[in-house]
C-alpha cells in the first residue's frame, strides 16, 4: 500500500466513524464531534510543530490555549463603560509602571558591572516598581470588580468582530511563548517540560483570580458568534419552511445549520494551517529544523543558531495552540478558566500527536479527530457494553452497580489502551513521518 493511499483510507475510515455517529445517534452529536475534532486537530498541529519539527517537549499547551480564549473575550466582548470609568485608566497606568520597572531593571543588569552595587540597584528598582504598581493597581481593580459583579465586574473587550479575535488570540499566545522561550528553552527536555507545565498553571491561575480581566471563575458568557443564533433561525419564516420541507423540526434544523456553519469556518482554518505547515516542512527551513531535532551538535557545527530556531518554532506552535483556544471559546460562546486542566487535556493532545504520527502534519490532524471521537464516544459505548454484559444480573447487584459506576473511567482506560497498542504495533504513529 502506498503512503498516500494509506492516508486516504485512514481519513475515510475516520469520516465513516463520524457518519455512523450521525446515523446511530444524531447529526447534532456527529457535528459536535466533528467541530471539536477540527479544533483538536489545530492543537495537535501546534504541538507537532514543537515536538515533531524540533523535539521541544512542551506540556504547557493548555496555558497557551487559555490565552487564545482570553483573546476572544478581549477582542469580541463589548466594553463595560462603567468599569472603564471606575478604574480602567488606572489599571493601564499600573501595568505601564510595572513594565517600566522591569525594563529599567533589565537595563541596569546589562549596564552595571557585576557586584554588590548591581544587585542592590536591581532590588531597589524592582521593589520600588512593585510597590508603586500595587499602589495604583489594587484600588483600580477593587473599583472595577465592584461594578455589578453578578453580571460584569470586569473591563470587557473591544467590541470588535469575533473572527478578528482568532489571530489576536494567536498573537497573545505567541507573546507569552516568547517570554517563556527566552527563559526556559535553554533547559534540558525534562526540565523544559516541568517549566512549561508550571508556566501554564500560572497563566490559568491568573485567569481564575483576576476578575477585572476575565471575571475569573465567574466565567464570561455570551461571547459573540460569527454565525447566526439558533433562535434567529427559528424566527425566520423562510428557514422554518425549508426545514419543514425536509421533514425536520425548526429547533433541530437550526442547531444543525449553526454547527454546519462553524464546521465550514473551522475546516477553512485547518486547511490553510495544513497547507502552511506542509509548505514549511518541505522548505529549507523545515529540513533545517529536522536536522536540529535529530542532532543539535552537528547542526550547530554547521553554523545554525539552534537556540534562535528553537525559540522560533516554539512561538509558532504556541500561536497555533492559541488560535485553537480562540476557536474553542467562540464555539462554546463562553470563557471558563476552570475547565483548562493542564495535566488532563495536555495529555490528551499529546496522545493525538503520538497516535497520529509525530512529525507528520496529516498524522496530527488524524490523531486529533480520532482521539477526540474516542474521548466523546467511549463513555456511552462503555455504559451500553456494561449494561449488556450485566443484563443477567439483578438490578441491585453489587458487581453490576460497581461496573456501571466505573463506566465514566472508560475514557482514560481507552486512551491508555490506544496509546499502548499504537506504540506496540506502529511506534511512529498511524501516519509515520516520511
Amino acid at each position: 500500500m502506498t503512503f498516500p493511499l494509506r492516508n486516504l483510507l485512514l481519513f475515510v475510515a475516520m469520516l465513516v466513524l463520524i457518519l455512523m455517529a450521525g446515523f446511530l445517534q444524531s447529526w447534532n452529536v456527529a457535528l459536535s464531534i466533528f467541530n471539536m475534532g477540527v479544533i483538536s486537530a489545530v492543537m495537535a498541529l501546534g504541538v507537532n510543530m514543537q515536538w515533531g519539527y524540533a523535539g521541544l517537549f512542551n506540556i504547557g499547551v493548555m496555558g497557551f490555549v487559555a490565552l487564545g480564549g482570553l483573546g476572544a473575550v478581549v477582542v469580541a466582548m463589548p466594553p463595560v463603560t462603567q468599569a472603564w470609568a471606575a478604574g480602567g485608566a488606572r489599571v493601564l497606568l499600573a501595568l505601564a509602571v510595572g513594565a517600566a520597572a522591569i525594563a529599567a531593571a533589565i537595563q541596569l543588569w546589562r549596564r552595571l558591572p557585576r557586584g554588590a552595587v548591581r544587585v542592590v540597584a536591581l532590588v531597589s528598582v524592582l521593589s520600588a516598581g512593585f510597590f508603586h504598581f500595587r499602589w495604583i493597581f489594587d484600588p483600580a481593580v477593587a473599583a472595577i470588580e465592584a461594578i455589578n459583579p453578578a453580571a460584569s465586574g470586569y473591563l470587557g473587550g473591544l467590541g470588535l468582530p469575533v473572527l478578528l479575535a482568532w489571530p489576536i488570540g494567536a498573537l497573545l499566545a505567541a507573546g507569552a511563548a516568547w517570554i517563556v522561550g527566552k527563559t526556559a528553552l535553554g533547559l534540558r527536555a525534562d526540565y523544559l517540560a516541568i517549566a512549561t507545565l508550571g508556566i501554564a498553571e500560572i497563566i490559568i491561575a491568573v485567569l481564575k483570580n483576576e476578575d477585572w480581566l476575565s471575571r475569573g471563575v465567574k466565567n464570561v458568557i455570551g461571547v459573540p458568534r460569527p454565525v447566526p443564533y439558533e433562535i434567529d433561525l427559528q424566527n425566520d419564516p423562510d428557514f422554518v419552511a425549508r426545514a419543514a420541507g425536509l421533514g425536520i423540526d425548526a429547533a433541530t434544523a437550526s442547531s444543525i445549520a449553526v454547527k454546519l456553519a462553524y464546521a465550514g469556518l473551522f475546516i477553512s482554518v485547518v486547511l490553510v494551517l495544513l497547507w502552511l505547515a506542509q509548505t514549511a516542512l518541505r522548505s529549507p527551513w523545515g529540513r533545517m529544523m529536522r536536522a536540529i531535532r535529530d542532532n543539535e551538535v552537528a547542526a550547530e557545527a554547521m553554523g545554525k543558531d539552534v537556540k534562535a530556531r528553537h525559540l522560533q518554532v516554539f512561538i509558532l506552535g504556541s500561536a497555533v495552540c492559541g488560535l485553537a483556544g480562540a476557536m474553542m471559546t467562540t464555539l462554546d460562546g463562553q470563557l471558563t478558566p476552570g475547565t483548562y486542566q493542564p495535566l488532563r487535556f495536555t495529555f490528551l493532545v499529546w496522545v493525538m500527536v503520538i497516535v497520529g504520527g509525530s512529525g507528520n502534519n496529516f498524522g496530527a490532524v488524524l490523531g486529533g479527530f480520532l482521539i477526540w471521537f474516542l474521548w466523546v464516544e467511549v463513555e456511552p459505548l462503555g455504559q451500553w457494553l456494561i449494561v449488556t454484559i450485566t443484563s443477567g444480573l439483578p438490578a441491585d447487584s453489587v458487581v453490576r452497580l460497581h461496573l456501571l459506576d466505573g463506566a465514566a473511567h472508560m475514557r482514560l482506560l481507552t486512551m491508555g489502551l490506544v496509546l499502548l497498542l499504537v506504540l506496540r504495533f506502529s511506534p511512529r504513529g498511524l501516519l509515520p513521518e516520511r
